[in-house]
């Protein structure tokens, strides 16, 4: 482990050391934020706010100044509105050959997806509509939806640029037609979209490796590389135990931050990396993500390391909490209890019951 990485993390992406006034600013900073899990995803922006509260991230969303798709790496992510085009054209291309093979698998073939993706913009075209209305229509229109068929073709369209996710109706995602959805799409390409993408990675992730950026973005490390090359005079470089790292010049004079932060599950403070050795016990690995099922628990960090996991239960008036550190300490169960007001007043309500394990 390495608390120095930690900490210059913290820094670069506004965990600590400066807030953003909007949901817009955050997304926009961190390039794309994971967002499979919709609740944990709205705290991991949250978490980068000035004095925000969920009511603020979603009318973000309704506004259409950030918006979540499939850009990179098969993975629901935020990213800002007006980016959604030239990022997913970006890092999506790379999935087509494993998109064609399952198309194969769900006996999908080139005139059923196509025929798919004319229905889409047929029934998006008078406004959005949740998810199983969009397959109810296309079941209408003789096309079964049956098991993983609907999830393939939403995707398909997502990663083409068609569709994206629009603002939640209840529990439900709905759908929306990019082009319509976000006219001011940015136009980016080749080595302009490559620079682009890894310095906002470095900027706001910083430090990390060349291999961080290929994985994150789901590029080739050449093309990570070559990203580097045109954004390198933006950045600067730290040896850290004989790996060279890449961030920005006030990243690297951070002076270091000891601070508690309850972060969401998938927040980008992990997820951002290959490596997540640097800030994660390998003795408490498996408390991050129980099982090795892909599924990240929220978590605790203090001085740049992942000391616990914390879980909130949603209630009609209040919210509970349970805080579980890998080695108890009073001090630190006392500030981590402390920062549970912090996610309460994100949610608009009040705390109930803290329990600390």
């Amino acid at each position: 482990m390495n608390p120095q990485i930690g900490q210059m993390r913290l820094y670069s992406q506004r965990i600590c050391g400066g807030h953003f006034a909007t949901a817009a600013d955050v997304v926009r900073w961190m390039g794309a934020m994971q967002a499979q899990d919709y609740g944990q995803s709205l705290w991991a922006i949250g978490t980068r706010m000035q004095s925000g509260t969920v009511v603020d991230v979603e009318q973000a969303i309704a506004d259409g100044k950030i918006l979540r798709t499939w850009p990179m790496r098969g993975t629901i992510h935020f990213v800002p509105a007006e980016d959604a085009r030239w990022i997913t054209e970006l890092c999506a291309i790379r999935l087509e050959t494993g998109r064609a093979r399952r198309r194969g698998q769900l006996d999908l073939d080139d005139e059923a997806i196509a025929r798919c993706g004319d229905i889409l913009k047929e029934v998006l075209a008078e406004g959005r509509l949740t998810r199983s209305d969009v397959l109810q229509n296309i079941e209408d229109r003789g096309i079964s939806m049956h098991g993983q068929r609907g999830y393939h073709v939403l995707t398909h369209y997502a990663q083409r640029g068609t569709v994206c996710i629009g603002p939640m109706e209840g529990k439900e995602q709905t759908f929306v037609l990019l082009d319509q959805w976000v006219p001011n799409l940015r136009v980016l390409q080749g080595d302009d979209a490559l620079s682009e993408l890894a310095e906002r990675f470095f900027i706001s992730h910083g430090p990390a490796t060349e291999y961080d950026l290929a994985r994150w973005a789901g590029i080739t490390l050449t093309e990570a590389r070559r990203g580097i090359e045109r954004a390198s005079a933006q950045l600067v470089t730290q040896e850290i135990d004989s790996t060279t790292y890449w961030l920005t010049q006030d990243v690297a004079d951070f002076a270091g931050d000891d601070g508690i932060y309850l972060l969401a599950g998938f927040d980008e403070f992990l997820l951002g990396y290959k490596d997540r050795s640097m800030v994660v016990p390998e003795a408490h690995a498996d408390k991050i993500v129980p099982g090795n099922n892909g599924m990240f628990m929220p978590f605790i960090v203090e001085n740049g390391l992942v000391v616990g996991v914390w879980k909130r239960k949603l209630k009609k008036k209040a919210v509970d909490f349970t805080i579980k550190l890998f080695e108890p300490k009073v001090r630190l169960a006392k500030k981590a209890s402390e920062q549970a007001s912090i996610y309460a007043d994100f949610m608009g309500l009040p705390v109930d019951k803290i329990e600390v394990l």
